[in-house]
Parts: C-alpha cells; sequence; structure tokens
C-alpha cells in the first residue's frame, strides 16, 4: 500500500494495531528516516497508549502501558546478535504487544510468529510504500 503522509502511515499502523494481543510481535525494516517510529506511533494509538512514542534508539527499550501495553526496541545501535538476546524480550513481552525497528538485522532472534512491516521511501517526499507480512512460521 502507499502513504502519503505521516498521517497516513499512522492511519496503516492503527488498523494493525488494532488486531495486535500480547504476545504479538512486529518486526520492522526500512531505511533511516523511513517512517518506522511513525508507525509504532500508530499502533500505540490503536492500544490506547496517550503517552508520546518516541525512538528508543540509545535507550534500545520503551515500555508504554495502555489497553495493552507496548514494548518499543530499536536494534540500530546493537552489533551482534547476542545483545539482542540480552534484552530477554521473551520475559518482558509475554503481557505486551512488541515493535522492533529494525528487525531484519535480528531476524535470526525472532519468534517464527510474527508480523513483518517494510517500509520503504516513493516517489514523493511524504510517500512510502508499506508493505505487511504475516508469519506464521
Amino acid at each position: 500500500m502507499i502513504s502519503r503522509s505521516p498521517d497516513e502511515t499512522r492511519a496503516v499502523a492503527r488498523a494493525l494495531g488494532g488486531e495486535l494481543r500480547a504476545g504479538d510481535l512486529v518486526s520492522l525494516s526500512g531505511d533511516l528516516g523511513a517512517g518506522k517510529t511513525v508507525f509504532v506511533q500508530g499502533i500505540a494509538e490503536a492500544l490506547g497508549v496517550a503517552e508520546h512514542v518516541t525512538s528508543p534508539t540509545f535507550t534500545l527499550v520503551h515500555t508504554y502501558v495502555g489497553r495493552v501495553s507496548l514494548v518499543h526496541v530499536d536494534v540500530y545501535r546493537l552489533e551482534r546478535l547476542a545483545e539482542f538476546d540480552d534484552l530477554a524480550l521473551d520475559e518482558i513481552a509475554a503481557d505486551a504487544v512488541v515493535a522492533v525497528e529494525w528487525g531484519d538485522a535480528v531476524a535470526a532472534g525472532l519468534p517464527s510468529r510474527r508480523t513483518d512491516v517494510a517500509l520503504r521511501f516513493g516517489q514523493e517526499d511524504d510517500e512510502r510504500r508499506i508493505e505487511v507480512h504475516r508469519v506464521e512460521g
């Protein structure tokens, strides 16, 4: 699908977020600035998170409370898969939805059941191509 603005990207994410349940994981991929955090903001809105969602690039993990909690992870700064494993997301995320930015970089450490979201730049400045794939592993 094509998004022509950050608001449209959030709307696509809200639709997906409305289907997510605790224990679900969303892996986001795309170039720097493609809209991964904007997409997570839309998921958060659907989950009833009132707090403003920001990228956890330097802290690695942000947790937000909503109707369903959201664990937002950014693995951009991780150098090894073992560092991702050290986050122990399976323990902290059993009762939450997990969104992993740069998830393609740690795909080997992700659960086989997840939703993959790829965001790519489009022809215009704010245009994005968004591809959503359910992986049932």
